[in-house]
């Protein structure tokens, strides 16, 4: 399902950008030609901005509680926030306004995270569509095609969500004690969001707040891949395929980064942030 869940992703979000260009201009901050110059690295782009999300402050312990919905924290300055889904089909629990100020998960909270991102309705819903894609385009012959394939891509489709988030979302994350969340930048130009996003596939940040090599993204996503061989079909199985779906994984996550990033803009232009 690996190609047919990247055109998905890459076709969705860019008929949001269409839709919310062709609804309205979006605001200056997010289109400035003004912006400041993007950094030379992306440890760079996440220095950049970290004087206004990259602090953990100083929180109650009752904050901690809300940590999993990272979705409903609240931004400082009153700007955009994000939804915890995305026009109700994709799940959003692991994006942080920008801005926003929340405490560190701890094990807990990341195994909280984990579920919610997994087994939400929109999650559901995601990969019912997904499966739809990879029936039309036959991207496991062996599986067939009609109803009786149509059920084994969405089975398929299930058991990917779910091994690939617990790896990247809880199991990795909690031993490399690394923050799974996406913090939204929400300031520059179209460039530096986009450069930013994309950086956060080998940037993250630890459980104190630091900027570090993420884990969880890269051997994350490898050992889901790997763990895909024992229910995908046998010619699927070989290093080549492993290293296949590795890597498109990685490049799919990069899509749904660009995706997270631009959200909060496009669904307050189209839904005035009531979506």
């Amino acid at each position: 399902m690996s190609f047919p869940r990247m055109l998905f992703y890459t076709t969705f979000f860019a008929g949001l950008c269409l839709v919310g260009n062709a609804a309205t201009p979006i605001n200056s901050a997010f289109v400035s030609n003004n912006a400041a110059a993007i950094p030379s690295s992306p440890v760079m782009v996440l220095s950049d901005s970290s004087s206004a999300d990259n602090a953990l402050p100083d929180a109650p312990q009752a904050q901690t509680s809300t940590a999993p919905n990272a979705s409903s924290g609240t931004a400082a300055d009153g700007g955009l926030k994000q939804t915890k889904r995305i026009l109700f089909i994709i799940p959003n629990f692991r994006s942080v306004s920008a801005d926003a100020k929340l405490p560190p998960l701890t094990p807990k909270d990341k195994l909280k995270l984990f579920f919610s991102d997994t087994f939400d309705y929109s999650s559901f819903i995601e990969v019912a569509l997904l499966a739809g894609v990879s029936d039309w385009h036959k991207s496991e012959p062996e599986f067939g095609h009609g109803a009786v394939a149509y059920g084994r891509y969405y089975w398929h489709g299930l058991a990917d969500t779910t091994d690939g988030n617990l790896m990247t979302e809880f199991i990795v994350p909690v031993a490399a004690h690394e923050d799974p969340r996406y913090y939204t930048l929400g300031h520059g130009g179209v460039v530096k969001r986009t450069v930013y996003s994309v950086s956060r596939l080998v940037i993250t940040r630890s459980d104190n707040g630091h900027p570090t090599p993420n884990l969880a993204e890269i051997v994350g996503n490898g050992a889901s891949s790997g763990i895909s061989n024992f229910y995908y079909p046998r010619s699927d199985r070989d290093w080549t395929k492993t290293g296949q779906r590795w890597v498109l994984q990685v490049g799919i996550d990069g899509v749904a980064n660009l995706v997270k990033e631009f959200w909060p803009d496009i669904n307050d232009k189209l839904f005035h942030g009531k979506e």
